[in-house]
């Protein structure tokens, strides 16, 4: 098992560094000039447009996703083991310096999460039962007219979402028990864990899009608040340490600090990688999400998918790091969840551990509902037989099992290859995409500025092709 970590770990030292890194920040800088700043300069629209109201019913009773509920699925998925194993992980091997890196990754990051959902919106397709799917593999398909990259997508991120990703959630519970009732008592309980909490999933996904929106727009913003106000209290009894932690930040990432060569591309890499894990911006998960809501015009939910990628790392990811940071807990032999989860106990006591036990349980749960949305998603798009849903509904109840009994270490690494693979065949088709993208922004900020709340139909852009859920006679622009 070790000779199988060590060659993953050499594969994703020279993908990292060499190919994805350079090709993922180009394309968010890009995206970001390109777009003349779309995450900084719309930022309140972003937030305008997440409290629109959610749409009425349909005439078969069926309520459609919302703007925020399509959010709270992304975030489900987002705000996760990332945002305290993940952060964890990049600090202990890149140093304070990787939280910098992770900033500046969501930053320009938050711009390649604008074009990816706004193209998703844009080439969606409508289910059977009324409800909306879209991805990657529908804008691969509909708006690069290349199938075999959609299908290529759609086996990618089933495999990393579905699979590997959810190993690494069920595996961080195990963890974060682990530390919580020690070593000796959880390493009994570890399948026990594994098949509650697959249970548990079980009950959710064989429900549909519409259980996991209403169960994720309840827990995605309770969990984030519970783990936000322990982390405040942290923050708060150690805040005379701020400055040396801002001080750690920015000397480490730049080396101001370091003797050692390497510490500069350490934190970099780290930052980066763990920063994408994280909020996933341009790795083409999210806009599975985000297809699903029923906007009124396609840049609706690209700001709202873009506002994700901030709540996840701006603010969950910075709140882990400050209270690692803050408490400043000895990093040898640490490498995820139990690094934030002694960093609490170190200033609260003993409880604080095992209250984030509970929040760890419902972050990586919600993840794995999200995930698993991600899966299904693309399901739907290789193939209509009925059986293969309810197989893959049950291939990833098995892989959350085995996931609670694997290795931290090979789980983590072998999630990086598979989502740095994803992340270049998503950007393979964003790229040249983008332009319709802008051409969407430019026809939204055109009816902003007559004072409407811009409506979109295929009219507005009567070139485009692939098109099928934005109708001619959608409806007359509805005055803001």
């Amino acid at each position: 098992m070790q000779t199988l970590d060590s060659l993953i770990v050499d594969v994703n030292d020279v993908f990292w560094t060499y190919l994805l890194i350079p090709v993922v920040v180009l394309a968010g800088l890009w995206f970001t000039l390109r777009s003349r700043g779309v995450q900084i300069r719309l930022l309140s629209e972003m937030f305008r447009v997440l409290k629109d109201p959610a749409p009425e019913s349909g005439a078969d009773g069926r309520k459609p996703v919302s703007s925020f509920g399509a959010f709270t699925i992304s975030a489900a998925a987002r705000v996760g083991t990332g945002n305290i194993a993940g952060v964890a992980g990049a600090i202990t091997l890149g140093g304070a310096g990787a939280v910098f890196w992770m900033w500046v990754m969501a930053l320009v990051g938050a711009a390649s999460a604008f074009v990816e959902s706004t193209l998703a919106q844009l080439y969606k397709v409508r289910d059977e039962d009324g409800t909306y799917r879209g991805g990657p593999a529908y804008y691969m398909r509909r708006g690069l007219k290349k199938p075999w990259l959609g299908l290529l997508f759609a086996v990618t991120i089933t495999v990393t979402f579905g699979f590997v990703f959810n190993a690494v959630q069920s595996n961080t519970i195990t963890a974060v028990v682990s530390g919580s009732l020690g070593a000796d008592t959880a390493d009994g309980l570890a399948p026990v864990i594994g098949a509650a909490v697959a249970l548990l999933l079980g009950l959710v996904i064989f429900g549909g899009v519409r259980r996991i929106a209403s169960v994720t727009q309840w827990l995605v913003p309770v969990m984030a608040i519970l783990y936000l106000v322990l982390g405040a209290i942290v923050v708060l009894l150690n805040i005379g340490d701020i400055p040396r932690v801002f001080a750690d930040i920015v000397g480490g990432a730049f080396g101001f600090r370091e003797v050692a060569g390497g510490a500069v591309g350490a934190a970099i890499q780290n930052g980066i990688r763990r920063g994408m894990f994280s909020n996933e911006a341009g790795l083409g998960s999210a806009p599975n999400a985000g297809a699903a809501a029923e906007v009124s015009h396609p840049v609706k939910q690209g700001l709202v998918q873009a506002l994700g990628v901030f709540f996840d790392t701006l603010l969950i990811c910075t709140m882990t790091a400050f209270v690692i940071l803050t408490t400043n807990p000895a990093l040898a032999g640490r490498q995820g969840a139990d690094l934030t989860q002694s960093a609490l106990e170190s200033t609260l006591g003993a409880w604080a551990g095992h209250a984030l036990t509970v929040v760890v349980f419902m972050l990586c749960f919600s993840t794995l509902i999200g995930n698993y949305y991600y899966g299904e998603s693309n399901i739907e798009y290789m193939t209509t037989k009925r059986w293969a849903l309810p197989a893959y509904r049950t291939l990833v109840l098995v892989t959350v099992f085995l996931g609670a009994l694997g290795t931290v270490s090979v789980v983590w690494n072998l999630a990086d290859v598979f989502m740095g693979f994803m992340a270049l065949v998503n950007l393979a088709a964003i790229v040249p995409l983008s332009v319709v993208a802008f051409r969407l922004l430019e026809d939204y900020q055109a009816q902003r500025r007559e004072g409407r709340d811009p409506v979109f139909t295929a009219s507005r852009l009567p070139d485009l092709t692939g098109v099928e859920c934005w109708p001619d006679e959608a409806g007359r622009d509805r005055v803001a």
